[in-house]
């Protein structure tokens, strides 16, 4: 084992390089996307709520309603998009270790 200290990445040289800047383009577009989605998706429930209360009164299973069902459905869409962005972010993980290897 070495008695020296790892050398820093030279910062400046990684921001400059055209797949560092590509993987940070990709990584804020899906970023924006998902947030966009994920609050459109979640403020939806009190707007048909509010403004379709007829409609998502419909019941669907006995006394379930579509406003429950998509009450209900919104923890299935958070987790999958937690697994997803666990999944991309692994990804780019692997991404910036191999560019700092490449400096």
């Amino acid at each position: 084992m070495s008695d020296q200290p790892p050398t820093a990445p030279h910062w400046e040289t990684i921001d400059a390089d055209p797949a560092f800047r590509s993987l940070l383009r990709r990584k804020v577009r899906f970023i924006i996307l998902s947030t966009l989605f994920f609050t459109i998706y979640y403020f939806s429930l009190p707007v048909m709520v509010g403004w379709f209360p007829e409609l998502m009164k419909t019941a669907v299973l006995g006394k379930v309603n579509l406003a429950y069902l998509f009450a209900l459905s919104q923890f299935v869409m958070a987790w999958t998009l937690a697994w997803i962005y666990t999944r991309k972010a692994a990804g780019w993980d692997l991404e910036a270790a191999a560019l700092l290897r490449c400096r």
